[in-house]
């Protein structure tokens, strides 16, 4: 029998928890500090189990990391350095969905050393990308192709019968992480340049990119791309650029918000007890008595009847509702989207991901391969979120303790002896990329 253990019980965690709890011979154990939300998780299964705990508690986490064959942290990204150094000292494997960083990255060796792997980036984005662009990538170069530009788009999205708010977005996971990822700097190559977009200019020039069937969506960079042109074995290409999927307004709106400093986490003694007009009009260095949606324009240099202004207005941010009880701008926002953004019961969510190629063949012609993915969450069951960044997740720590993966070390998912499999298991449950081929004219 052997010994999963599960830190965290979040919003994604139930169909890879329940995959892993319908193998022979593994017993599932989900600790959380929220344990009601474990124990709906293992409920009916003999061979689950469900424990409160508080991952600050080191010697209860020890105690449990050393009882089991493999760590999954769901936990937030900050913690998994901390599981990471307790599963060195225990002998145990680790999986994670998230990226890796330059300290999980430092425990390659040592990790190697001891015969351990630590899989990360194994959800959807980062995961299902990473795989099934490998998948192409690795037949392309080995058919005697060169890949000369390469695009790769993923977003989670409502479903377009659902799609009913101004934003063209609701939250299927923390608001506040969403939020966050707007400040984040960008970088790409394309057509031979390295383009490099700060923080505060991340929505400020979306591409628009149709696709088939669902229609025309809004792009932005994600974080820095340079690094997969080495990672992926993209030697020739003179464009590599991974971004993300947006409804149309999304961009603007966000680049608004932005701008007004309701992303800043600095503590703010005067927010506290004022209400959401009083909170925009000190951001625009307004008064009370102002036409604070006036004011809002004329600090983001925009008509007042722009449908941005419409769209913050319906977020409520123009009310004499009473701010939430934070002392920052990112917290009073995050609630306030939360509130706003969200899936009814019986509503679907949507993940699109798709791989743009161009590629000359061996025999010197260019084409352009579409690998697209577009899945819905089940109506009152589980979100398209859940079992994209779950499912793969799960499938991978069951290879490893089959035996059927057997590196080493610190790693994500760009090897075909990991990619095959996993991608594989997800097409038989219906998550599956569909490519397309055409001939293409010129670059």
């Amino acid at each position: 029998m052997k010994n999963i253990l599960v830190l965290g019980a979040g919003l994604v965690s139930r169909p890879g928890v329940h995959y892993l709890l319908n193998q022979e011979y593994f017993r599932v154990t989900v600790a959380s500090r929220t344990v009601h939300k474990a124990e709906a998780l293992v409920k009916g299964y003999e061979n689950g189990n469900a424990i409160s705990l508080n991952v600050n508690n080191t010697t209860k986490l020890t105690e449990l990391i050393k009882s089991s064959d493999i760590v999954i942290s769901l936990l937030p990204w900050i913690h998994h350095v901390k599981v990471a150094e307790y599963c060195l000292a225990h002998n145990t494997h680790m999986a994670t969905t998230s990226y890796v960083s330059k300290e999980m990255k430092a425990f390659d060796s040592e990790a190697k050393t001891k015969g351990l792997l630590f899989l990360n980036e194994i959800g959807v984005d980062p995961g299902i990308d990473h795989m099934s662009a490998m998948k192409i990538i690795d037949q392309v170069h080995d058919d005697g192709g060169k890949i000369l530009h390469f695009y790769s788009f993923c977003g989670g999205l409502p479903a377009p019968e659902d799609n009913d708010n101004p934003f063209g977005y609701k939250f299927s996971w923390s608001p506040k992480g969403v939020v966050l990822a707007s400040r984040n700097s960008s970088q790409y190559l394309e057509n031979g340049t390295k383009i490099t977009i700060e923080g505060k200019n991340l929505f400020a020039n979306p591409r628009l990119e149709e696709v088939d069937g669902l229609g025309i969506f809004e792009v932005y960079p994600n974080r820095d791309s340079l690094p997969y042109k080495h990672l992926y074995g993209l030697n020739d290409a003179l464009t590599v650029m991974r971004g993300t999927y947006r409804n149309i307004g999304w961009c603007e709106t966000l680049k608004a918000i932005v701008d007004l400093g309701l992303v800043d986490e600095t503590p703010n003694v005067k927010l506290k007890g004022i209400i959401f007009q009083q909170m925009l009009a000190e951001s625009v260095g307004a008064s009370a008595s102002d036409n604070i949606r006036a004011e809002t324009a004329k600090k983001l240099n925009i008509e007042i009847t722009s449908p941005i202004l419409d769209r913050l207005e319906w977020l409520g941010l123009f009310s004499d509702k009473s701010v939430t009880n934070h002392d920052n701008r990112l917290d009073i926002l995050s609630d306030l989207l939360q509130e706003k953004l969200f899936y009814k019961k019986g509503e679907k969510d949507m993940i699109l991901l798709q791989h743009k190629f161009t590629i000359e063949t061996k025999k010197k012609m260019k084409e352009l391969i579409t690998s697209t993915l577009i899945d819905y969450g089940i109506p009152n069951g589980d979100s398209s979120m859940a079992r994209t960044v779950s499912l793969p997740l799960a499938i991978g720590v069951k290879l490893i303790l089959t035996g059927k993966i057997t590196l080493t070390g610190v790693q994500i998912p760009i090897m075909k002896k990991i990619y095959d499999p996993v991608l594989n298991e997800l097409e038989n449950m219906g998550i599956k990329m569909v490519e397309k081929i055409s001939l293409k004219n010129s670059d």
